[in-house]
């Protein structure tokens, strides 16, 4: 943990432009706690208010940066001990098939959460560390993160994300060295259970990952399904949150998109990037209104080895576009760019 600024108090009338540069640091950090995008928002804001009221008792023995984490984990870990768990379909449903598939809905606070890189990845110099932290905020892995006790969770991203120390996370935790290092072998026992699938590296996109991109845009604007085959791994995964639907494999995938799908023949889609991949806003014809597009889903895909291994389609956009600052609707002239 590099902070080297640290300790020296700043004051009062300064504390709010302080708090405010680690804010997007914190806000990935309470993302993986929390899996929401919403709840990691609130959770630094509290943390924010929490700091501003009791900053007459901060002392300035440690960096104003550990400070603040150590209280976004104690907002983070109450809001855990309130029940909040968050997952992808895969997670709590069997796998459906085209033929026989059910779109049951389930309570927002089900799903794990898409959010935009911008709001959780901070810059930084380093490749090594931005790869880690855009792998460390995948859907997967942020999914994977939700089956830890919120301690070891706490734990696990703190020492092997953000490379904090055991004695700091000790500190922070109020808590042994011992403890830490138990909690983290605990942690990384029960994520080996079910290892998180390999996805390539977004940062930035090579040539092939471009043209894979490119591709599929091509294909599913077309609604080309021989072209869609091309790009998909045999072993893709689709999902739909708030549905619990998940489907495997290309052949399912394509024949939902062509019966149960049918409606997004026409659709549009505009880049951008979330949890570290790439994405896209999808808007379909809007069937009440000829001249304009309506949101349908923002799109988080998957790459490995020169195929799309996985799109989740996000549904709620009216939560998500604006998150993301898209458009409620297009027109016909966003549609002819």
């Amino acid at each position: 943990m590099t902070d080297a600024a640290a300790a020296q108090k700043v004051g009062k009338d300064d504390l709010e432009a302080s708090l405010e540069k680690y804010r997007t640091e914190l806000t990935g950090y309470s993302y993986r706690m929390l899996g929401s995008s919403f709840e990691a928002e609130d959770a630094v804001q509290d943390a924010f208010v929490r700091a501003w009221r009791s900053y007459d008792k901060f002392e300035g023995r440690s960096s104003l940066r550990s400070w603040l984490y150590r209280i976004t984990t104690n907002v983070c870990l109450d809001m855990l001990n309130a029940g909040n768990k968050r997952a992808l379909p895969m997670d709590l449903t069997e796998r459906s098939h085209q033929s026989t598939a059910v779109l049951n809905p389930q309570p927002e606070i089900t799903w794990l959460e898409p959010v935009p890189d911008s709001r959780i990845l901070p810059s930084t110099a380093d490749p090594a560390e931005t790869a880690v932290a855009r792998e460390s905020v995948r859907l997967a892995f942020v999914a994977a993160l939700q089956h830890l006790p919120p301690k070891q969770r706490a734990v696990l991203i703190l020492r092997e994300v953000l490379a904090w120390r055991a004695h700091e996370v000790a500190e922070l935790l109020d808590t042994s060295v011992a403890s830490v290092n138990s909690a983290l072998q605990r942690a990384r026992a029960t994520l080996s259970e079910s290892p998180v699938k390999d996805t390539d590296p977004a940062d930035p996109l090579d040539e092939e990952q471009k043209d894979l991109l490119n591709r599929y845009m091509a294909a599913f604007q077309g609604y080309d399904m021989q072209a869609m085959a091309a790009v998909l791994h045999d072993d893709a995964i689709m999902t739909m949150p708030p549905f619990d639907l998940w489907l495997k494999g290309h052949d399912d995938i394509l024949a939902f998109l062509v019966n149960q799908g049918a409606g997004c023949r026409g659709s549009k889609l505009l880049p951008t990037f979330a949890n570290g991949t790439p994405a896209f806003a999808h808007y379909k014809p809007d069937p009440d209104n000829a001249d304009r597009m309506a949101p349908w889903a923002l799109q988080i895909i998957e790459t490995s080895g020169g195929r799309i291994t996985g799109f989740h389609c996000f549904l709620d956009t009216k939560r998500w576009f604006p998150l993301f600052g898209f458009p409620e609707y297009l027109g016909q002239a966003d549609e002819a760019q």
